[in-house]
């Protein structure tokens, strides 16, 4: 069913814009569905923010579940903000109190950037673990994805995550480990995530402290795994929410802090993500961009229009299956009123009774 657009916020315009239908307030008041409020903890960086509106927006949106979804987006303190970023949020946010006290079905907390070497020294740590320690007690399910994965599992269970060799980065293979799982319901057994990280919670870890791993790639490692309750925390180290261009927007940002001198070297390429007319296309763009660096010639634009038509996404439908098959079982769940996160006879400790 829909998303119904309850404030003004920019991305259900851009969304309706997409093709995606989106109710208004009146239409979904005349329409005897019951209602899901899923909140978004927006934690990315001004370049990203509203992009993963739209991002996650559109996976909730996806969902066939028998329910009208109302997304409420908020943010925490600690996250460098320019004056054009806050004003979106002052405008279409709501606030963190105003949240608690109305109470959320679910919520999907988004990665972040980070500047310091530990996460317990991010400026934003302490409120982002005040959202955890409210959610786990008054949420029925929560998502996080990438950094929010890494800071619940370090906060809840104690495990930092380590420092990769080099990023992670590109569009890999997974495989469902367990099958039975109702999140990977009907979904493929192997599939593509794209991953952007350059630090990992490995399996390992996950499993020694009863974390249950559902999806993972030999390569990128774990992509979905739960709570050892099997729903009320759900993990994702990759990112099924991303769009077909979203790898391109970072090579290009990565290309660029070379030109500016901000890292040393060229950029690699995202891996299984650039055909072979697209590498040829970004190598003769490579050399232009170091003839232009040392002041030989004016810095042209990348061609993304002759590289987006290469592109393929190939995690897509599978996004869409896991969000389907989650917010499902949150609706079977989940208390009529928000404030309460399990209907009656639902034990906590094994909301799924798997």
């Amino acid at each position: 069913m829909p998303l119904v657009a309850h404030t003004a916020l920019p991305t259900f315009q851009r969304l309706r814009e997409e093709g995606e239908e989106i109710l208004s307030p009146d239409r979904a008041s005349h329409q005897s569905i019951r209602e899901l409020h899923i909140g978004l903890l927006n934690i990315m960086p001004d370049a990203a923010l509203e992009a993963t509106e739209r991002q996650f927006f559109r996976l909730v949106g996806a969902c066939n579940q028998i329910a009208q979804f109302h997304v409420h987006p908020f943010t925490i303190e600690g996250l460098e903000r320019s004056p054009e970023a806050w004003a979106h949020i002052h405008q279409y946010y709501e606030s963190f109190e105003q949240i608690k006290q109305d109470g959320l079905d679910a919520l999907i907390i988004s990665g972040a950037n980070v500047t310091h070497d530990h996460l317990q020294e991010e400026d934003f740590w302490k409120p982002l673990t005040e959202v955890f320690e409210w959610a786990t007690q008054n949420v029925t399910s929560v998502l996080c994805s990438c950094l929010a994965t890494h800071a619940f599992i370090q906060h809840c269970y104690g495990v930092e995550r380590t420092r990769l060799p080099a990023k992670r980065w590109g569009v890999f293979s997974h495989k469902v480990v367990d099958r039975q799982h109702p999140l990977v319901a009907e979904i493929n057994t192997r599939f593509d995530v794209p991953h952007s990280r350059f630090n990992e919670v490995f399996q390992r870890d996950m499993e020694k402290h009863g974390l249950k791993v559902l999806v993972a790639s030999e390569i990128a490692g774990v992509h979905l795994a739960v709570s050892p309750d099997g729903f009320r925390i759900v993990f994702f180290q990759g990112h099924p929410e991303y769009d077909d261009i979203s790898l391109l927007k970072e090579y290009k940002r990565e290309v660029l802090r070379f030109y500016h001198g901000e890292r040393d070297d060229y950029p690699p390429y995202p891996e299984h993500y650039f055909d072979s007319e697209v590498q040829r296309l970004l190598s003769d763009y490579a050399v232009h961009v170091k003839a232009a660096k040392h002041g030989a010639r004016p810095l042209k634009a990348m061609p993304e229009t002759q590289i987006i038509e290469h592109l393929d996404i190939t995690w897509r439908d599978s996004a869409k299956a896991v969000f389907n098959n989650w917010l499902g079982k949150v609706y079977q769940i989940t208390n009529e009123d928000r404030r309460l996160p399990f209907m009656d006879g639902i034990d906590p400790n094994n909301p799924l009774d798997l």
